[in-house]
Parts: structure tokens; C-alpha cells; sequence
């Protein structure tokens, strides 16, 4: 009879232990998933330099950044050193972008969203 209420004993304090383990564990999940709700959604950037031909920096460039979505475009001006900047880009839309300068173009790229990179560097060249 001892044996049997020692296997008993021994058997529910497992199961008591192991039932605390599974609480703990989804406490701390939900408080994981409640601290990566508060950040909100990661948001993308787009960012790089804007050429021609030669490799020369084109400056005053008209940057264009479309939203395949919403077929909305933004627009930029590349800097003195070439250099534009795109923030805030939603991680679930593909976007297009591509530079003009003096009626010459550049070929357009494209941004999936099924790329989960976070930060992205294109340089565009505006044909000679």
C-alpha cells in the first residue's frame, strides 16, 4: 500500500510540475507578444544614389517612389551628393522606383514585400 500511494505521490507531483511549466511558459509568451504588439509594424526605408552613365552623380534628380497598391507615387530630389532617402515604407506592398533627370530615365526597380529585408540600398543610373 505504500509503494502504491508513494507511486501516487510521485506520479501527480510530475503532473503538477508540468502543468506550472506549460503556465509559465504561455505567461511568457503572451508577455513577448504583448511587448512586439506595443513596437507596432516594422517599417521599411529605401534609400541610395542616383547616377548617369559615366558614374557622375546627378544631383536635382526627380526620385520616384510608387506604391503598388495604392498606385500612389512620392517623389524626391536627389541631394548634392546624389543621394535620396524613402522612410516609413509598409512592409506588405511592392513598390517601384525609378529616377528622371533632363527628360532621361532610368530603369525602374521594383521592392517586394516578400522580401523581409528592412533597409534597402538601390543606386539608379539614368542613361546617357
Amino acid at each position: 500500500m505504500k509503494s502504491i500511494d508513494r507511486l501516487v505521490r510521485s506520479f501527480a507531483g510530475k503532473v503538477i510540475l508540468a502543468s506550472c511549466s506549460v503556465v509559465i511558459l504561455a505567461v511568457g509568451v503572451r508577455a513577448v507578444s504583448a511587448v512586439a504588439e506595443q513596437r507596432g509594424p516594422v517599417q521599411r526605408v529605401v534609400q541610395g544614389k542616383v547616377t548617369d552613365g559615366g558614374g557622375a552623380i546627378v544631383k536635382g534628380a526627380v526620385v520616384y517612389l510608387k506604391d503598388d497598391h495604392s498606385l500612389a507615387v512620392k517623389s524626391y530630389f536627389s541631394d548634392d551628393a546624389g543621394e535620396y532617402r524613402f522612410g516609413q515604407l509598409a512592409q506588405n506592398t511592392d513598390y517601384e522606383i525609378w529616377a528622371e533627370s533632363n527628360g532621361k530615365k532610368s530603369p525602374v526597380k521594383t521592392i517586394s514585400s516578400f522580401d523581409n529585408k528592412n533597409q534597402f540600398y538601390i543606386d539608379l543610373k539614368i542613361g546617357k
